[in-house]
């Protein structure tokens, strides 16, 4: 066996072990959240339920987050053509529509509180519903650190179209996150 191929072999190996990391990472995280939506879905059968509005600034985070992930998506199909400057500019624009998702969620809770809807002293349906917008806020201010570390390579060319990992792993998780997003955006929106 030649050298080329032993690292080949190696580099597959090493992919293959932290795309499984991260898989079983993000399957945790659906847990997680799932049993947070039950328990909003058992709590709302209890009767002492507050019915209010979703803040605004939900819907356009949502759509913000999504374009995101299309940002992202542009970047990911570039580094396989070695299109460095697209790359950097889909990872950029991917990080700025983050930090803007997070200003926004920022604004939904102040909406909230503005409206005395408080995560503590009020009723559980306000309670819960902090609580799974700021997990999945501390969620994204991870995939934020993720892009910032491939913005960072991808500025210095470390990608190439024989070797993205980095960013293949950055775009799954937040991809994921996105996809998270929309799920319990949705399910907040229905299960009112």
């Amino acid at each position: 066996m030649n050298t080329a191929t032993i690292k080949s072999d190696e580099q597959r190996v090493h992919e293959k072990a932290r795309k499984s990391l991260l898989y079983w990472a993000m399957g945790s995280m659906f847990i997680f959240f799932s049993g947070f939506c039950s328990a909003y879905i058992v709590m709302m059968g209890n009767g002492n339920w507050l019915v209010f509005e979703l803040p605004d600034m939900f819907y356009l985070s949502t759509a913000v987050i999504v374009a995101s992930s299309l940002t992202l998506y542009l970047a990911q199909n570039a580094v396989k053509k070695d299109n460095f400057k697209m790359v950097t500019l889909g990872l950029a624009l991917t990080f700025i529509l983050g930090l803007i998702f997070c200003f926004l969620q920022f604004q939904a809770w102040a909406y909230l509180i503005s409206n005395n809807i408080f995560f503590v002293g009020g009723n559980v349906a306000s309670s819960i519903l902090y609580v799974i917008t700021f997990l999945h806020f501390i969620h994204i201010v991870f995939g934020l650190i993720a892009l910032l570390i491939s913005l960072i390579k991808a500025s210095r060319h470390r990608y190439t179209s024989s070797n993205y990992l980095g960013l293949s792993l950055t775009s799954i998780f937040w991809h994921f996150l996105d996809i998270l997003w929309v799920g319990l955006f949705l399910f907040l929106t229905y299960n009112r």
